[in-house]
């Protein structure tokens, strides 16, 4: 494990390392019912009439070998590969989901209104309680990289890891229909539905059915297994996570409501996690348990026999995964600006050519307003903000300079003698919480008309009263394409009364195809800039410099 200096160590390994998980009553109900009841349907079934017999199919028939048989390299290959892939996601998705520790079905996000909770807190209600203090230790054993507050790091490895993921994933479906092996795990048949229910009656009464050569044939519920893995979890993971993007649910809101919503898509993504875990548990029993040897040598040399070589194999390559475990711990602590430069390498493009293009459309109403908004980050403890907030902020003044013809300072009724929009949006933060709000403020299309930037600034910068994580001004970067997009506002009210000071006041911006850190509360002055490389460490923001978050977080 990695030893930390006393800055990181009091962020990343907190005296607080309890670990529990709450899950609502009613949806515990609701899964034992799923599960008891299609075992008391089979044990009713056995004790009434005897266990189900079930007959051979042809393409199961060894020595006939009709149909497709066998595995082919591409599928030995693929099947390792979506391993590692899938592990590594799994892992970095436990240490994005300890950020903010709760799954919900509402995208309001309300303490109290989760499902499941990995946190032994509830939210204090005598004192103002955010989003990074709820956040929770994970121990690296189990995440990539694990602790608390690494979820910079742990999106880099999620979004390098799932490109390795789709991209096999593609090739072994493409390879499945191109050839006839899609035959094995594509039902065809209405008898395979009897067939897989009176599988699951001998396996739920503990007798194992007849179990064919997986070389030449899957019995029926292994089938369907196949078959939902393969062609449905898959699909699903990709499409609830593309779900969470700020970019495309705020150009499309239609879209996260195919799964309930952008919270539900992220508890959706959550039991899929549950159910590969669920699979591999009774894929690995049943490996085991109808002949070791024979079954390695079929997914690892592609032969039918029972020599030892693909079981040693087999073992050589779950070796090499754990290896790689080992090896993304000590690069995330090692070399995590290698790690966030190639994960901007990439995702950046993609994301600048296809989520980066959408402009917030979305319409929300009134009634839609999040009773609950998570407040997030430090409030400022500069005594110039601490002098501002006790005169309500009065006396402030907006600077804006840089690459500019027009350096300004405005008041706030200056800034609202500029124009005034109005828009309600769904806010998504990195961490994983949503919430609904109606901003007020001034277009920055209005200010960058007003202050007419240079050819050369291409880049908006805004600074902060608050501090970052680990001190020092809190800032971040905009590109100048993107502060001129429909809905980015400064903004200097909330929910139709003047920005709250945990909220931001006097002024936060809001650019909503982006997640939330990108949107810098109390912000004291603006900067006009030729690129993000020229302030801080030049990743393009405190969080990008110190968390290794990324520049361009359309999702």
């Amino acid at each position: 494990m990695i030893s930390f200096d006393e800055a990181h160590k009091a962020v990343h390994y907190p005296p607080d390392r309890r670990f529990r998980i709450w899950i609502r009553p009613s949806f515990v109900a609701g899964v034992v019912a799923l599960i008891v009841l299609p075992l008391l349907f089979a044990w009713g079934q056995a004790a009434i009439f005897g266990l189900p017999y079930i007959p051979p199919v042809p393409q199961f028939i060894e020595a006939a070998k009709i149909g497709p048989h066998g595995f082919p390299v591409w599928i030995r290959y693929a099947h390792f590969f979506n391993f590692l892939f899938l592990m590594m996601l799994m892992r970095s998705g436990l240490s994005i989901l300890m950020d903010h520790p709760r799954l919900y079905f509402n995208d309001d996000c309300t303490p109290g209104t989760e499902w499941i909770r990995f946190t032994p807190l509830t939210v204090p209600r005598d004192r103002v309680w955010t989003a990074k203090d709820d956040a929770r230790y994970i121990s690296p054993v189990f995440a990539l990289p694990g602790y608390r507050h690494t979820v910079g790091v742990a999106r880099s490895w999620h979004f390098i890891d799932v490109y390795g993921f789709i991209i096999t994933g593609l090739i072994f479906v493409t390879l499945l229909f191109a050839t006839e092996q899609w035959r094995r795990i594509v039902p065809t048949s209405g008898i395979v539905l009897t067939q897989a229910w009176n599988t699951f009656v001998l396996y739920a009464n503990f007798h194992l059915p007849p179990e064919p050569n997986g070389f030449y044939g899957y019995n029926a519920l292994q089938q369907f297994a196949y078959f939902a893995v393969v062609l449905v979890f898959g699909p699903l993971s990709i499409l609830t996570g593309i779900a969470m993007s700020p970019a495309l649910a705020n150009r499309f809101p239609l879209y996260p409501r195919l799964f309930g919503g952008r919270q539900a898509a992220r508890s959706l993504h959550f039991l899929l996690l549950l159910g590969y875990l669920a699979f591999l548990a009774v894929h690995v029993t049943l490996v085991v348990l109808t002949g070791f040897a024979r079954n390695m040598n079929h997914i690892v040399l592609g032969t039918d026999d029972q020599k030892p070589l693909g079981m040693i194999l087999g073992f050589v390559g779950i070796a090499v995964v754990i290896v790689s475990w080992i090896v993304a711990h000590y690069t995330s602590w090692k070399f995590p600006r290698l790690l966030q430069h190639i994960q901007k390498a990439v995702s950046q493009p993609l994301r600048l050519a296809t989520l980066n293009q959408f402009s917030p459309s979305e319409r929300y109403t009134k009634q839609q307003i999040s009773p609950f908004f998570w407040p997030n980050g430090k409030r400022p403890e500069s005594e110039d903000w601490k002098r501002l907030a006790a005169n309500s902020f009065r006396d402030y003044k907006l600077k804006v300079s840089g690459l500019v013809d027009r350096p300004v300072e405005l008041s706030l009724s200056e800034l609202e003698a500029l124009g005034k929009a109005e828009h309600i949006t769904m806010h998504h933060c990195i961490q994983g919480w949503s919430g609904i709000a109606q901003w007020g403020g001034v277009p920055m299309k209005a200010l960058v008309d007003l202050v007419k930037p240079k050819p050369s600034a291409k880049t908006v910068a805004f600074f902060s009263f608050g501090e970052g994580l680990y001190g020092g001004v809190y800032y971040n970067t905009q590109s100048l394409d993107n502060v001129l997009k429909a809905e980015c506002l400064l903004a200097y009210e909330m929910n139709g009364a003047p920005l709250g000071e945990e909220y931001g006041a006097p002024l936060r911006l809001r650019v909503e195809n982006q997640l939330g850190y990108k949107m810098v509360k109390w912000i004291e002055r603006i900067e006009f800039v030729e690129s993000e490389k020229q302030i801080g460490k030049g990743e393009g923001g405190t969080n990008e410099d110190d968390e290794y978050f990324d520049l361009l977080p359309n999702i």
